[in-house]
């Protein structure tokens, strides 16, 4: 076998490790951690919490989420409720005026979404913090799950769930399909140690374990969470908070969010640095590699590399590589099949798993581009998202 070979073969296993093999290594493994210490009896627990609702020129969607932060379960008078409207240009003040149980912070400068954090953090007096998107709806017990966890004082922070709704009129309905098997690998992390970063759509801190974010942060609540991580404390999973959300509007409107994702995938890996030396936090830094750093890194890479050297061999050898090259020209085929649908509004389901699955590697490049010219702003540019029926939410 030559060094072709060799490295065909290390990246099909690098590929196949980091998209299905660690899903059943981080299966079995929290297998294991679950049946060794079982699972936590918690009481109920109500102490006070701040719920921050970040939004920038969301007044048509502002009654509708603020009816759902009032309609939580929990003890009205131990929840603060927070909206902070930096930025906007809208008509948000005249909106929230209404209700006058919600705070309402607002200052013409928009800085994006980690420095309006950073700024609505120096109101909260509460011992934890909920933050969650204003396009985002939660379930009634979502506050409550969420901090029963507190309990544990190993625990610094807690995320729920997001759900991506599925409507069968959206050409970005894909994007439920890889939520799904991403909230299968953070109940494994969260079992087995920890989570490896929240999702801003629903996620909760100590208070006090909060940092204040550098104003270029693009993903501030992953970066948050880690950096609790890094301070020695767990990040929980809890699926029984979730955040309720329509996928995007299109499959360009998704691919726009997921570069710039990518991009700050590549910024937080520069600024998380030691959580990839072992010798600190071993465990840590195996799940924070195998979940993160290789989507975000290597593995697109020698996905990349594949097709050419697949090419090559099947050329010289034939025999098992001609089989593979063909799967992989199918594959790749159906990608392009599924993006042209879903430009013209079509959704051809069996084309959604190789279309998605291209569009992410394809992002992981792109959003390195812009990461390393510094072209991705802190703002958030939304993307466009199908519009909720009030009465499909979820409560």
């Amino acid at each position: 076998m030559d060094i072709v070979e060799i490295t065909f073969w290390v990246a099909v296993a690098i590929i196949f490790y980091t998209y299905v093999g660690y899903g059943l290594v981080a299966w079995a493994m929290a297998k294991v951690r679950l049946s060794r210490r079982g699972s936590p009896v918690l009481d109920v627990y109500e102490p006070e919490v701040t719920l921050v609702v970040p939004a920038y020129n969301e007044a048509p969607i502002l009654d509708e989420k603020v009816a759902n932060c009032l309609a939580m379960d929990y003890p009205a008078q131990k929840l603060q409720i927070m909206f902070i409207t930096d930025g906007s240009t809208d008509n948000a003040a005249e909106v929230l005026q209404k209700y006058p149980q919600v705070l309402h912070l607002h200052s013409p400068l928009r800085g994006g979404k980690a420095m309006a954090e950073n700024r609505a953090m120096q109101y909260v007096k509460t011992p934890y913090v909920i933050f969650t998107d204003c396009n985002s709806f939660l379930n009634q017990e979502a506050v409550r799950e969420l901090v029963k966890h507190y309990q544990d004082p190993a625990v610094g922070a807690v995320s729920g769930e997001k759900k991506v709704m599925s409507l069968d009129s959206s050409p970005g309905a894909g994007e439920g399909l890889y939520w799904k098997y991403e909230s299968f690998l953070k109940r494994c992390d969260s079992d087995i140690y920890s989570l490896m970063g929240a999702a801003g759509e629903l996620v909760s801190f100590r208070s006090a374990l909060y940092q204040p974010l550098e104003k270029d942060t693009i993903l501030d609540d992953f970066v948050q969470s880690l950096r609790i991580v890094e301070q020695g404390y767990k990040v929980v999973y809890e699926p029984k908070a979730y955040a309720s959300e329509t996928p995007s509007t299109s499959i360009a409107e998704e691919m726009k969010r997921k570069v710039r994702i990518c991009a700050g995938g590549w910024q937080s890996m520069v600024r998380l640095g030691s959580l990839l030396n072992p010798f600190h936090q071993p465990l840590v830094t195996f799940l924070y590699v195998s979940h993160r750093v290789l989507r975000w890194s290597l593995t697109p890479l020698l996905l990349a590399l594949l097709l050419p050297l697949n090419l090559l061999l099947a050329w010289q050898v034939g025999g098992i590589y001609s089989i593979i090259l063909a799967a992989q020209v199918l594959f790749y085929g159906a990608s392009w099949l599924g993006w042209q649908a879903e430009l013209r509004g079509k959704r051809v389901k069996g084309l959604l798993i190789p279309l998605y699955f291209s569009m992410m590697n394809l992002a992981v490049f792109a959003g390195f581009f812009r990461y390393l010219r510094k072209a991705q702003p802190a703002a958030w540019e939304k993307a466009d998202r199908a519009i909720i029926p009030s009465t499909s939410i979820s409560r």
